[in-house]
């Protein structure tokens, strides 16, 4: 009989290398593949062990609400990648970041929050959580002086995004984990843009995070998610419980498809942010372009904040044409291999505008405050060759401003 292999630490393991081997739980088969439990429930040897396992003294499964083998290893690997030390996992990017609020509050609470944020983010700080008592106050994520006046003693949390979406504006995360701490608050942070690799908000003070696994983490388009990370005893505390009585759990067949898709995290993400930086490039270039954002360039408007809290510029950007909604439409229009559409992250090159899709729900005075202008369009910048990309961007370009260009003649 041989003795089992030894196998490292995973803690002490490169991101890359946890994203593959991280977490794993293998059956008495040894699969290679992380095994599927496609299960609701779970069989007890004695009642005495099904006693202990409600009562929390044994470890093992009760109920696929609550916990699934093929889930817990995609919080595990989660964890791992984030340097948390624990995770939840959920049906959602939204289911995230809800619980990670709601699990927090009370009536008499009061949360501060950036001002920009997805347009189902404002709508849980700015219409959900009052209906339940609880007092929400936007600030610009930008100026720590806001945030330090929008709190208050019975400030429990702040929420915020960086980059922000679409205009990819940076929040100084540290700054603000300093301001909530000394008021005795938490920070979360929505660190979907920025993906684990490129930014680690947790390092720099934020006590929580939430992802749209939806996004990168799968990257492919093929199922939605959402994962918490936190310390063990923010999970215990505000997450555990929540999520067990309320159900936004997620399916365990989501959660093997996003354990195979964290294999190739790493050289997605990379491949991407380096054909994003061309692209910005490019654009930045081009006569019909009015201004390119994208955090790793050097005239992104926190370009020195860029650098110091992000490892690259990520996988989007954000570009302003010339003419408004209906030059941007036709530039949309006109491509031949981005696709239109409001999901991000994904090995396919995508595109949006946010006044009409994302940012729609907001008054056109909020969106202006935001920079959300009506020729602005958000790119999400996929695993296509990245030449292919700019020619199409191009003839796209020379297309919508071509009308333009004849008018001026």
């Amino acid at each position: 009989m041989t003795s089992p292999r030894k196998s490292r630490d995973p803690k002490t393991l490169r991101p890359a290398t946890q994203l593959i081997h991280g977490g794993s739980l293998r059956s008495r088969f040894e699969e290679t593949s992380e095994a599927l439990f496609l299960t609701q429930g779970y069989l007890y040897d004695t009642m005495e062990l099904s006693e202990a396992r409600f009562k929390g003294d044994d470890p093992g499964f009760i109920y696929s609400r609550f916990a699934n083998p093929t889930v817990s290893m995609f919080e595990q690997r989660m964890a791992l990648l984030e340097g948390a030390e624990a995770a939840r996992a959920t049906a959602s990017g939204m289911a995230a970041v809800t619980a990670s609020l709601m699990g927090q509050l009370k009536a008499g609470d009061h949360i501060v929050a950036a001002r920009a944020l997805f347009g189902s983010c404002l709508y849980v700080v700015e219409e959900l959580l009052p209906r339940f008592g609880v007092a929400s106050t936007l600030v610009d994520g930008a100026d720590l002086d806001a945030w330090r006046a929008a709190v208050r003693p019975n400030t429990k949390t702040a929420f915020l995004e960086s980059p922000t979406n679409p205009t990819l504006e940076i929040v100084d995360i540290a700054a603000v984990a300093e301001i909530m701490h000394r008021a005795g608050a938490t920070l979360v942070v929505d660190n979907v843009f920025a993906t684990p690799l490129l930014q680690h908000p947790m390092k720099l003070g934020a006590d929580c995070v939430v992802y749209s696994a939806t996004k990168h983490i799968d990257g492919q388009g093929r199922v939605l998610g959402g994962v918490i990370l936190a310390s063990e005893k923010f999970i215990a505390d505000h997450i555990h419980n929540f999520l067990r009585q309320t159900g936004p759990c997620l399916s365990p067949f989501n959660a093997w498809t996003l354990l195979k898709s964290l294999e190739t995290l790493t050289v997605r993400v990379t491949a991407q942010t380096r054909t994003a930086g061309k692209i910005a490039e490019f654009l930045s270039t081009h006569p019909a372009v009015v201004r390119t954002l994208y955090p790793g360039r050097a005239d992104h408007p926190q370009a020195a904040l860029a650098r110091r809290q992000m490892e690259a510029g990520g996988t989007m950007l954000s570009f302003e044409v010339a003419g408004g909604k209906a030059a941007a439409f036709r530039v949309a229009n006109a491509l031949t291999i981005i696709g239109i559409s409001n999901n991000l992250g994904d090995a396919k090159s995508l595109i949006t505008h946010p006044e009409t899709t994302t940012h729609q729900r907001l008054k056109p005075e909020q969106r202006a405050a935001l920079g959300i202008a009506a020729g602005l369009l958000r790119l999400s910048v996929g695993l296509e060759d990245a030449e292919d990309l700019i020619e199409d961007l191009a003839q796209a370009l020379d297309k919508a401003t071509l009308p333009r260009r004849h008018a001026a003649e």
